[in-house]
């Protein structure tokens, strides 16, 4: 199978993939903040019926942000610096976890979203 290049329509430039950004991210944070977890919500992707349907009954719920920083009750929700939007069920559980005193943060791209933790930063 080959794999698909997504580019810039305007400059003909390529946009990492929200896997790219988010895998360049993580390891950005894990380097920075030693002893500090973050972890992936295993939501997207594609993935068989059988699978999807044993995923569901074990919890996985659609909406879910990406990445989650439990030391700081912060979650992350990951965008392409181009395209992708917040959807129904993610702006349910932003607002959820909001309410419960969680912070979401929606980042576009890899860059942005070490700029917004930086700041997440400056108020510990």
């Amino acid at each position: 199978m080959k794999k698909r290049l997504v580019t810039d329509r305007m400059a003909g430039e390529r946009i990492p993939t929200e896997h790219e950004e988010q895998r360049e991210l993580v390891k950005w944070f894990r380097q920075s903040f030693d002893g500090v977890r973050i972890f992936a919500i295993p939501n997207g992707g594609a993935r068989s019926i059988t699978t999807a349907a044993k995923l569901k009954v074990e919890g996985v719920s659609a909406g879910v942000p990406d990445l989650y920083v439990p030391a700081w009750k912060l979650w992350i929700e990951m965008k392409r610096t181009k395209g992708g939007v917040v959807d129904k069920a993610q702006k349910d559980w932003h607002d959820y976890l909001t309410a419960i005193g969680d912070r979401v943060i929606v980042c576009r791209g890899a860059d942005e979203a070490k700029r917004m933790i930086e700041i997440e930063m400056e108020g510990k």
